[in-house]
């Protein structure tokens, strides 16, 4: 009879070690699969970022061969003037631009006479036209995006009206 107290007292003993294993194990496995998910999440998300490096990686340079090819473009107006122009002065621009092309880098179109739009277009100036206000009356530098993101707003006069 005077073992059974202290049987009792040894599973109680057992069972608090017992319970209080399972629960740092639960909060051990509840951490891991905290870390594992925060893993997963980094991996996304630094998958995402050298996607962006891929695309907008060399978007510097290509901002700078825009500038050469505004260059070309009033070097072949200056030639035009003084008479007709090789023709394979003209295969060297669209070469570039085909280049520029395959990167990613596109055009924005912007035409005389469109209603303004700040996020594809800077406005330079505005005049008085018969146009009505808020209209591009004359684009003075063209504007490109590269895949998604303008790179350079087309750079537009203004319509403020009459």
């Amino acid at each position: 009879m005077t073992d059974e107290p202290e049987n009792k007292i040894e599973e109680q003993g057992t069972d608090d070690k017992l319970a209080a294993t399972e629960k740092q194990r639960d909060e051990y496995l509840a951490g891991w699969q905290r870390a594992k998910a925060d893993f997963i999440n980094y991996r996304k998300e630094e998958m995402k970022h050298l996607e962006e490096v891929a695309q907008y990686g060399s978007q510097d340079l290509i901002r700078d061969l825009i500038g050469v090819l505004d260059n070309f473009d009033l070097g072949l107006r200056a030639l035009e003037k003084n008479g007709p122009v090789e023709k394979g002065v003209y295969l060297i621009r669209t070469q570039i631009e085909d280049i520029l092309k395959k990167r990613g880098l596109t055009k924005i179109d912007v035409k005389d006479g469109d209603a303004f739009d700040p996020s594809v277009a800077e406005a330079l100036s505005e005049i008085a036209s018969d146009k009505p206000p808020g209209t591009v009356v004359e684009t003075i530098e063209l504007g490109y995006r590269l895949h998604e993101k303008v790179l350079r707003p087309a750079r537009v006069i203004v319509s403020k009206g009459t």
